[in-house]
């Protein structure tokens, strides 16, 4: 049964030879993508066009037409390609269409090669647009899904690949206008039809069979109603942007096939060559149209594989050079996965909702039939589709909430000190690195409609931005989907209600110094340092951890002499480090001046700050991070905003955090309000004064 997708959603493969159908209501040209993990391009050669049909696994038409099927062999394609995009574009005169809006909704049906549907999607809501990402192939866990995009673009195909990253995006896209205008394609010859199995892997696996330019029956149309969009499809600026680190696409598969290696195709009727264009050894030949299909998992998955045959996570199996680089990849996926998975049934849900408000509408329009039993009828039935659309999009996002919740309980084990939660038991056998990290957590994040699927909120290091803990009451219950869910996770006393004032200042400091702790923690002894600039002398009780281990010599001074006595240091010391980087001095340096990475810790500001030492903290704000000086303020807004314009540029540039639960944090792909949460220590554990003990230990023996 060929699953129906909807703008978001996506579903998983049990096949990796596939062919892409596409149905539209004029000409188009269609086209793939070989991305690497955020599906940045490497260059034109990760593009197949009517103008270069052949990609190692991939063939796309040589011409537009109306309806247009692509060959796709996932097996044969580069190591370094996570993402096959499929774009369609509108072709200039040619039909006459300058906008998909103007014709019938493109449809997209993902089908095994003996054409049993597998996904479709009807890309309704656009308008302007003139090309559009249509699906995405991409790869989890060493398994393939398929992620229903719908992302247009009202520049057209220039527009589309720069916002895949690939600078000549312009060239390209006049090259395959020139290809279509010019008439290079041709027309190619059905081949005899036959049957497939599922994919085989015999070494590095078989090429992709050519797919043939052959009419193929038109999909189902939606049914009536909008489409809502959960990434907002309309037109698209084309500057979109992915969270996240990743490799590149290579030019060349890990059999050493080069792009277009291809075997040729074969004539009609005859048997396709499935063996691999560089293997010597001869492949399994393709079975029999009558033989059946094997029974048991796809063999796609290398790994181990649950009794369903779906492959079991594995932490750490994201690409990357080190394992700690494989594990941020891979928690930027579980990330990415969850907000899209969670838009798609929220895209889903409202469209429901709409159709059944649709439905009742034109059930009520005939006053004849608003009494009796048609009426009756009509209404109950309206329902009952309404449903059924909810249930079947919670089913999906059930499937694939559980795959993420057991992906997140092999990998949230599995984390360094780095990445791990205070609780974690690595923090137990703690020893103090010789490397920096890469990157560092700040706390958690977490939807409504999963509320113990908890994703780490990772920051790659050195810190370009600085931090802004929010201890003022607006800080709590901010306008948001799950602003009572974090009121009832408050833990302790504060489950009855919002926190007073003094308890927030209170927590807000107890996640600076978690924070702080965590970042001394985690780099070289001697390679990281926190000052702290408290004029009330109100945070003494949270700085006694550091205090005592050494991490903070001393409590800081109090009054405006404390403030202009750490500013005017740290000033300095960013202003020396610049001058000895920029003249390559760097053994100029004064001797008593520290080099370590330095934390500034600002408590109750603005309180005690006049426009000096406000200048001064801009100063720090914008040139600290090059040089390695990071601010956290631990202020309320809402009494900072006597300052106005002079501290809205501070305001902005900072990341502003929460010390308890509060769904302020938007995505960049889908823009849902994330709950963020706090890295606080459990209550009553000793873990960051024993974590500061041991580096204080280490600190004295060297």
């Amino acid at each position: 049964m060929t699953a129906e997708l909807v703008r978001g959603q996506n579903h998983p493969l049990d096949r990796t030879r596939v062919e892409i159908r596409v149905a539209a209501g004029g000409p188009v040209v269609a086209g793939v993508t070989l991305g690497d993990e955020q599906g940045r391009l490497s260059g034109v050669e990760a593009v197949a066009h009517p103008g270069a049909p052949r990609r190692t696994g991939i063939e796309v038409p040589r011409q537009a037409a109306a309806e247009h099927r692509i060959a796709v062999d996932l097996d044969a394609l580069p190591a370094a390609v996570h993402r096959v995009s499929v774009l369609l574009a509108l072709p200039s005169g040619i039909g006459g269409l300058t906008a998909f809006g103007a014709a019938a909704a493109p449809a997209v049906t993902v089908t095994g090669l003996d054409g049993t549907g597998i996904v479709r999607y009807t890309i309704t809501g656009l308008g302007a647009e003139s090309a559009v990402v249509a699906v995405e192939l991409y790869r989890r866990q060493d398994a393939w899904k398929v992620r229903a995009v719908g992302q247009g673009y009202a520049d057209g195909l220039p527009a589309m690949l720069r916002d895949q990253g690939l600078p000549q995006a312009a060239e390209l896209a006049a090259e395959i206008e020139e290809a279509v205008g010019q008439g290079r394609a041709r027309a190619v010859p059905a081949p005899a039809p036959m049957t497939a199995g599922r994919s085989e892997r015999p070494g590095t696996g078989p090429s992709a069979a050519p797919a043939q330019d052959r009419p193929s029956p038109a999909p189902a149309t939606a049914a009536d109603g909008p489409t809502p969009s959960a990434t907002g499809a309309g037109a698209a600026s084309g500057t979109g942007a992915a969270a996240g680190p990743g490799t590149g696409v290579g030019a060349k598969s890990a059999a050493g096939a080069k792009a277009g290696d291809l075997p040729p195709t074969p004539a009609a009727g005859g048997r396709i060559d499935y063996r691999h264009p560089r293997r010597s050894t001869p492949a399994p030949a393709a079975p029999a149209p009558s033989s059946p299909r094997p029974a048991g998992p796809p063999p796609s998955a290398t790994g181990p594989t649950a009794p369903d045959g779906s492959p079991l996570p594995v932490a750490g199996d994201a690409a990357g050079w080190s394992m700690d680089e494989r594990l941020y990849n891979q928690v930027w996926g579980m990330f990415e996965d969850l907000a899209r998975s969670v838009a798609a049934y929220r895209s889903a849900a409202d469209f429901a909702e709409t159709r059944l408000e649709q439905e009742l509408d034109r059930a009520l329009a005939d006053p004849r039939a608003r009494l009796g039993t048609a009426g009756d009828a009509a209404r109950a039935t309206a329902r009952d589709q309404h449903a059924t659309l909810v249930t079947q999009a919670r089913a999906a996002l059930d499937r694939d909430l559980a795959q993420l919740t057991a992906e997140s309980e092999v990998v949230e084990p599995a984390l360094p000190p780095a990445f791990a939660r205070w609780d974690n038991p690595v923090w137990q056998g703690y020893h103090v690195p010789v490397e920096r990290p890469m990157a560092l957590r700040l706390g958690d994040l977490h939807l409504p409609e999963v509320l113990d699927l908890r994703i780490p909120m990772l920051v790659r290091l050195p810190l370009e931005r600085g931090l802004w803990i929010d201890s003022g009451p607006d800080s709590y219950g901010r306008p948001g989907p799950d602003r009572d869910i974090g009121r009832r996770e408050l833990p302790g006393a504060l489950t009855d209600g919002a926190p007073d004032e003094t308890e927030l200042r209170r927590l807000a400091m107890e996640s600076a110094v978690a924070i702080a702790a965590r970042l001394l923690a985690i780099h070289p002894a001697g390679d990281f340092a926190v000052q702290v600039i408290d004029p009330a002398g109100a945070a003494a009780p949270a700085l006694a951890p550091l205090v005592e281990s050494g991490a903070l010599p001393a409590y800081p001074l109090p009054g405006a002499k404390g403030v202009a006595a750490v500013l005017e240091g740290l000033t300095r010391r960013v202003e020396l480090v610049q001058m000895a980087v920029r003249h390559r001095a760097a053994d100029a340096l004064p001797a008593d001046l520290d080099t370590a990475e330095q934390l500034l810790i600002v408590h109750d500001f603005p309180h005690g700050f006049d426009d000096r030492a406000l200048t001064r903290l801009r100063y720090l704000a914008d040139e600290g991070p090059a040089v390695g000086v990071h601010l956290m303020l631990v202020a309320d807004r809402a009494q900072s905003r006597e300052y106005g314009p002079v501290l809205d540029p501070l305001w902005r540039s900072l990341l502003r955090l929460t010390p308890v639960p509060d769904a302020h944090l938007a995505d960049p792909w889908v823009g849902h309000a994330w709950t963020y949460e706090p890295p606080l220590a459990p209550p009553g554990s000793q873990v960051v004064r024993q974590v500061l003990g041991r580096l204080a230990e280490t600190r004295r023996a060297s």
